[in-house]
């Protein structure tokens, strides 16, 4: 499995993207695709873009978001 940020579009009349898909791969190529995180986009305006996830030693995601200017911890709580 491998996470990619959907940087989001910036030459469409419809934005698409800014969100983080998981793909699943079998011999390293994708066979599915989900939606893992999304909000980015609201109502067709973009306030973040997430750029670059980066998988820590307890399980967290850091998702770097270079519209805001921030980095985001993604994080599962029991």
């Amino acid at each position: 499995m491998r996470l990619f940020p959907g940087h989001g579009s910036w030459n469409r009349t419809k934005p698409v993207g800014y969100r983080i898909t998981l793909a699943r791969l079998d011999k390293n190529r994708a066979v599915e695709y989900t939606v893992f995180a999304w909000g980015w986009l609201r109502n067709g305006s973009a306030w973040g873009r997430p750029v670059d996830v980066l998988v820590m030693p307890d399980g967290a995601l850091l998702v770097s978001d270079d519209r805001a200017g921030a980095v985001y911890r993604i994080y599962y709580k029991p």
